[in-house]
């Protein structure tokens, strides 16, 4: 497993669709996540430090977890099946340590809230193709170049 972090949000241009992009912690690669538009505001809220009066959804999970005396010591990206990826929250109490399937931005965000590490599956950083890889770096030098031009002040409007 990898450990990464959360690089930043980005908009797709092609499908106006919200992309997560995670960057291993230790090296350059990236892995981009397209997301719903609510779990893209969640991970946005934590991201610039906004809070909302009440609770959010993943502020109340965190609530709950705190409330039953477990931690979240990691989230994990661990499938792509059918262009879809899969991932865990794991929860520890004692000495019992339970892994929950949950979509990645959720684990993202509930990580987030509890400064958890998150990890991605070595094999899902590969590209498994040249065709593949050569889509999978232009996508990311797209990405790259749209985090790089973002105006920071711009960056809470798109999920205000």
């Amino acid at each position: 497993m990898i450990e990464m972090t959360v690089s930043g949000l980005a908009i797709d241009d092609r499908t106006q669709t919200p992309v997560v992009i995670l960057r291993e912690r230790e090296g350059q690669r990236m892995l981009p996540i397209w997301i719903g538009p609510s779990e893209a505001s969640a991970i946005a809220m934590e991201l610039t430090g906004r809070k909302f009066q009440r609770p959010l959804t993943h502020d109340l999970l965190k609530t709950v977890i705190d409330g039953l005396g477990a931690k979240v010591p990691k989230v994990a990206i661990v499938d792509l099946r059918e262009k879809t990826y899969f991932a865990k929250v794991y929860l520890e109490r004692d000495d019992e340590v339970l892994a929950i399937d949950a979509r990645p931005s959720d684990c993202i965000a509930l990580a987030l809230r509890t400064k958890s590490p998150i990890f991605v599956r070595e094999e899902l950083l590969r590209a498994d193709d040249s065709a593949e890889e050569a889509n999978y770096e232009q996508s990311m030098e797209e990405l790259q170049r749209q985090l790089e031009e973002m105006d920071p002040d711009e960056f809470g409007k798109l999920w205000s």
